[in-house]
């Protein structure tokens, strides 16, 4: 199970920003990646077993749906 240290920080911070913001329009960033990462190396641990992962998927859903937030706070669409 996910710990507290697994938990993934605020994925759009100023460092974050900037990466996406002068990155190539055909480049994909995602600054959720460490999250998504940490449930793949789960899944992998684990023979594929789904509910043994539960937590690093909610991490990696929360990360996304804050970054969405975030991006649409700021009047930035979510491709740039």
């Amino acid at each position: 199970m996910a710990s507290e240290a697994d938990k993934v920080d605020e994925p759009w911070n100023d460092k974050t920003k900037e990466k996406f913001n002068s990155k190539s329009k055909s480049k994909w960033l995602d600054p959720c990646q460490e999250a998504a990462s940490k449930s793949i190396k789960c899944l992998n641990r684990n023979g594929g077993d789904r509910a043994m992962c539960q937590d690093y998927f909610e991490a990696y859903r929360e990360c996304k749906k804050n970054w969405i937030n975030k991006r649409k706070a700021e009047g930035g669409g979510l491709f740039g």
